[in-house]
């Protein structure tokens, strides 16, 4: 094997901290204020770097960077197709690093060096491909009209875009966020979750040597405050979000004075459910994936798995083997199959939650625990009969905890599979078509999986029913999140 198509190795490298200011306007700065925040390793509960905090002043500095970009740069007259061929560039570019970026996520972030060079990366790279494709196809129409008048419409970009985003996936949920902003046109004002804001930032340093003009994408590391001062800001013309039902509750409330345009894309409690008829193997392993994989930090995660009575025993006995056999430790070795929470907070959020479990009465089959005495490692944990009113059959845990509920037949699961008040994903395993496709169009759910779970791909749209969110990312549904539609009519006489 020659140095050029060598595997990486078994133990990755520490990255270096490139970058922990502010990008205002193409320009790298300390806060205004001064103040300064540390990111922390989850790990080792020890500091990484100090990054700097956004505070109102440093919102308003970019708002008015991105709106001069926007309505004077060369951004919105650019050529679609050069947008497209400098986000090209940019994804050109993230992947000549995209080693040093994994390692950027999982120094942060806690995951598994293997999921962030196997999934994560290569998924920001194909969705800011995707989405620079998509950058002069953007249309409109011709409509036929009574009388004599020619009518169009035309899509226009909203605006400057305020970006508000998680921690469990910080590089790709940037991606999701840029990509069909810069490709409708629109402009960027960005804040990064407090406890993972380091790949947002070297992706940033990225899209400035990439040729992104200066203003069009603004990043402001902070907390809650900074996301507050950007969602008030009247130079916002709309707030995409991605996190907590109640954090979006807030955030309505607050861009209801300028009536921003609002997409969300929220928690979930995903039913996972298993027929007696499905491939059993892929079934439990596909369950596995579904809840364990990023230690549960998933939106989707399948958290809610219904198991058909015939073959509970079954599944039961595969899935604890499959849950005991995970390896925990130092990320950074590729054959570390989870790695820590993020943080004291979601440590302590899982452990409470795994504590009303087991006060409940719902039986705690393996795991349960916290593992060593340092890091915020959560032993993989399944819960066997789970009754659908306990909280950890209806509140999103967000960590390796999964609830196994029994069920009879189809009519008593959906019912079932539907009482929360989320609806952002679901999955059915079956070899019955005609089951499959009942499940797929009676379980009220933004996403379906069919003998498969989290499969995602950058033109397929994801997004939730019900308190699990509003509007789409992904495919070409997303333009529409940073387009307005302008309908034009011309007297012909």
């Amino acid at each position: 094997m020659s140095a050029a198509t060598a595997a990486p190795p078994r133990k990755a490298a520490v990255p270096k901290i490139r970058q922990t200011k502010l990008l205002i306007g193409g320009e790298w700065c300390d806060a205004a204020s001064g103040k300064t925040f540390a990111t922390m390793n989850p790990v080792t509960e020890e500091k990484i770097a100090d990054v700097a905090y956004a505070g109102e002043a440093d919102v308003d500095r970019a708002v008015k960077a991105a709106r001069k970009a926007f309505e004077s740069g060369p951004w919105h007259t650019m050529d679609a197709r050069d947008r497209g061929r400098l986000m090209n560039r940019l994804a050109d570019l993230i992947e000549q690093n995209q080693e040093e970026l994994a390692a950027l996520e999982t120094l942060d972030n806690g995951k598994p060096i293997r999921d962030s060079r196997a999934a994560d990366i290569p998924l920001v790279i194909d969705c800011l491909r995707y989405y620079a494709g998509w950058a002069d196809k953007i249309s409109g129409q011709t409509i036929p009209i009574r009388g004599d008048y020619f009518c169009y419409t035309r899509r226009e970009p909203t605006g400057v875009a305020g970006q508000i985003i998680p921690w469990n996936f910080p590089a790709l949920m940037t991606a999701w966020k840029w990509g069909p902003a810069l490709a409708a046109g629109c402009t960027i004002v960005m804040k990064p979750a407090e406890q993972t804001p380091l790949s947002c930032l070297r992706l940033g340093e990225l899209a400035m040597e990439a040729g992104i003009p200066a203003g069009v994408i603004n990043i402001l590391p902070g907390f809650g405050d900074t996301g507050a001062a950007i969602v008030k800001h009247r130079g916002v013309d709309k707030i995409a979000f991605t996190g907590s039902t109640e954090t979006a509750q807030f955030i309505m409330r607050d861009a209801a004075p300028s009536l921003k345009r609002l997409t969300f894309e929220l928690g979930g409690k995903s039913p996972n459910i298993v027929f007696a008829d499905c491939d059993l193997d892929a079934a439990v392993a596909g369950s596995e994936f579904g809840l364990f994989f990023n230690q549960g930090q998933c939106c989707c995660a399948g958290s809610r798995v219904f198991v058909e009575e015939k073959i509970h025993a079954k599944f039961v006995e595969q899935i604890v083997s499959r849950a005991q056999a995970r390896k925990l430790g130092d990320p950074f070795d590729s054959e570390t199959t989870q790695g820590p929470q993020v943080d004291r907070d979601q440590f302590d959020k899982i452990m409470r939650y795994i504590e009303s479990g087991k006060n409940a009465g719902a039986e705690c089959l393996t795991g349960g625990q916290r593992v060593g005495d340092r890091g915020f490692f959560v032993a993989p944990t399944v819960f066997d009969r789970v009754t659908d009113d306990m909280e950890i059959a209806q509140d999103e845990i967000f960590g390796p905890v999964m609830s196994i509920l029994p069920f009879k037949n189809l009519d008593e699961v959906v019912q079932r599979a539907n009482t929360t008040c989320y609806g952002l994903a679901a999955a059915v395993w079956t070899r019955d078509v005609a089951k499959a496709h009942h499940i797929a169009n009676s379980v009220r759910a933004g996403t379906v999986w069919i003998n498969c779970y989290d499969v995602f791909d950058a033109a397929a749209p994801f997004g939730g029913f019900k308190m699990s969110g509003m509007g789409r990312e992904l495919g070409e549904a997303a333009l529409a999140n940073y387009t307005e539609l302008k309908t034009v009519t011309m007297n012909l006489k």
